[in-house]
């Protein structure tokens, strides 16, 4: 039973992830939820205490479900510590998160949410400060060039690309959102080993 009722919590936070990025936080109701997960009317309100609470648990299940492959990941790390294998890791992370478009959607109108909603702020900051602390001790344990604080600046640049590609798709090409990834790698990334041109634009799979 435990186990039935947490499956049905998760479809439950899906669709209100759906229902954010689709309709805004505005939109969000428990009867909006009911109806994007297909299930009879009053479910959601059985399973979160508050609208509050619902929104909450939309932003925790952003980050579970972007969690990465590891056998993925590792044979990009394993590949060379320098700047050509960076470039790659970024593009996966890029195609990863981007790829999951509505829930990047929903989290950045959960981020304009908590503007307006001291605890709703207070669990999106703990909640991206663990994931900015995870991705530099990651980056320091693989061996990769670069600090901490170069780490940081590449989150921030290339999360802004990932809004512009989701929001405003047409603004750049996929050539160029690919250059961009290796110029912002090779441009905060020092490191010794020159990064080659690819031959072709890559693909983003992050």
């Amino acid at each position: 039973m435990v186990r039935r009722n947490d499956e049905r919590r998760a479809a439950l936070v899906d669709a209100a992830i759906e229902v954010l990025a689709r309709e805004g936080a505005r939109g969000l109701t428990f009867r909006a939820v009911d109806t994007e997960a297909a299930v009879p009317n009053g479910t959601a309100s059985n399973y979160f205490a508050n609208r509050d609470d619902l929104l909450n648990q939309a932003g925790a299940r952003f980050y579970e479900r972007l969690q990465p492959d590891e056998e993925t990941i590792a044979p990009l790390v394993a590949a060379g510590h320098d700047r050509a294998a960076y470039v790659e890791l970024m593009r996966e992370v890029v195609g990863r998160v981007s790829g999951f478009r509505t829930g990047y959607l929903a989290f950045l109108e959960l981020r304009l949410e908590a503007t307006r909603r001291p605890e709703l702020r207070r669990l999106l900051t703990e909640r991206v400060r663990a994931d900015v602390d995870a991705n530099v001790s990651y980056h320091e344990a693989s061996g990769l060039p670069g600090d901490a604080m170069a780490v940081k600046l590449l989150m921030l640049t290339l999360n802004w690309l990932i809004v512009e590609q989701l929001t405003l798709p047409d603004l750049y090409s996929e050539a160029e959102r690919e250059a961009f990834v290796q110029a912002a790698v090779e441009r905060l990334i020092v490191d010794e080993h020159p990064v080659a041109a690819p031959d072709r634009p890559g693909t983003p799979g992050s």
